[in-house]
């Protein structure tokens, strides 16, 4: 039988221990590509092409198409998409 990895020990191998430079990078780039995953799966839900919802928002498709692939997004630009798209944000304190 092979060795038990914990999740933790590798993401920390692999990007560095947290507060690092290389682990607020790795953190910074899930969170995109997460967001970018909940814009495009929320998108299809409604049966909307990139093109139309960039026009709803006024920008232009290519604009979409980064977001939805992981490019860092403002959150001015997140809170405009999330209206269109009809997603809630809930901010926390922690």
């Amino acid at each position: 039988m092979g060795q038990l990895i914990k999740a933790k020990d590798e993401i920390d191998k692999r990007f560095g221990k947290q507060g690092t430079e290389s682990r607020e990078k790795f953190r910074d780039e899930a969170f995109s590509y997460y967001f970018g995953e909940i814009i495009k799966n929320r998108r299809k839900e409604l049966k909307l092409s990139q093109n139309d919802l960039a026009e709803m928002i006024g920008k232009k498709r290519p604009y979409i198409s980064r977001i939805e692939n992981g490019e860092d997004i403002k959150i001015s630009n997140f809170v405009l998409i999330a209206n269109a798209l009809n997603l809630s944000i809930n901010l926390t304190a922690r």
